[in-house]
């Protein structure tokens, strides 16, 4: 269904809020087959909520990778500069 999922599990450096709750946001989407607009519904940000906490959960209770995750690292987003 989702082809571009990325493994969020031994990311480094680690998987941050953002990119989790992104990846919930993605997979309601998807498996609801709403449009982006459709994402500010109340009860569909209840249910990215939910995922995003589930994921969370799931990512903080499986043992460490061996390796880094797979996948390309263009997908994630360098932090952002510290003002000076």
């Amino acid at each position: 269904m989702c082809r571009n999922i990325t493994v969020l599990r031994g990311l480094d450096p680690e998987v941050t809020p953002q990119e989790v709750d992104d990846a919930a946001r993605q997979f309601v989407r998807k498996v609801a087959g709403l449009t982006p607009a459709q994402l500010a519904r109340d009860d569909v940000r209840r249910a990215v909520t939910t995922i995003a906490i589930a994921t969370q959960d799931l990512l903080d209770s499986l043992p460490a990778r061996r390796g880094v995750a797979p996948g390309p690292a263009s997908r994630r987003h360098p932090p952002s500069p510290i003002p000076e």
